[in-house]
C-alpha cells in the first residue's frame, strides 16, 4: 500500500505544472540607429524569425520594411511582410483578410455623375468652367 501511495505521489509531482523555460535566441544581429537608418534580425528556437530595416524618409521620419514569420499549429509557416513610409503602414500576407469584391455593378447614373465631375475638373483646370457658367 505504501508503494502505491509513493507511486501516486511521484505521478502527481511529475504532472504538476512546470516552470516555463525561456526560449533560446539563436540569432540576434543589430545595427544601431544612426541618422534614421538601422537594421536587426532575430531568430528563436521556437521558429520565430523577424528582420527589419529602417532608412530616412522624405518627411523626416524613418521608413521601415521588414518581415516576420512563425510556425502554425499545422506545421506550416506564417509570414507577414510590411512597410511603413509616407503612405502609412502596409502589411501583406495570405493570412490577412481581404475585402470582398464590390457586390454589384456600379449603376450607369453614378458612372455618368463621375464622368461629369471629371469633365468639370478638367474645364476648371483650363479656366473654361467659370466662363461657360457665366454665359448660361
Amino acid at each position: 500500500m505504501r508503494v502505491f501511495f509513493l507511486a501516486a505521489a511521484l505521478v502527481l509531482a511529475a504532472a504538476a505544472p512546470q516552470e516555463p523555460r525561456p526560449i533560446e535566441i539563436l540569432l540576434d544581429e543589430r545595427v544601431p540607429p544612426e541618422g534614421g537608418a538601422y537594421s536587426f534580425k532575430i531568430e528563436t528556437e521556437n521558429g520565430i524569425i523577424q528582420s527589419e530595416e529602417g532608412a530616412p524618409g522624405l518627411e523626416g521620419q524613418t521608413n521601415v520594411q521588414g518581415v516576420f514569420s512563425f510556425p502554425l499549429e499545422d506545421g506550416s509557416i506564417a509570414e507577414v511582410r510590411y512597410q511603413a513610409d509616407e503612405n502609412g503602414f502596409q502589411a501583406k500576407s495570405p493570412l490577412l483578410p481581404v475585402a470582398p469584391e464590390f457586390p454589384h455593378p456600379i449603376p450607369q447614373f453614378v458612372l455618368d455623375q463621375i464622368a461629369f465631375a471629371e469633365e468639370q475638373d478638367r474645364l476648371e483646370a483650363q479656366g473654361q468652367f467659370l466662363s461657360e457658367q457665366l454665359q448660361q
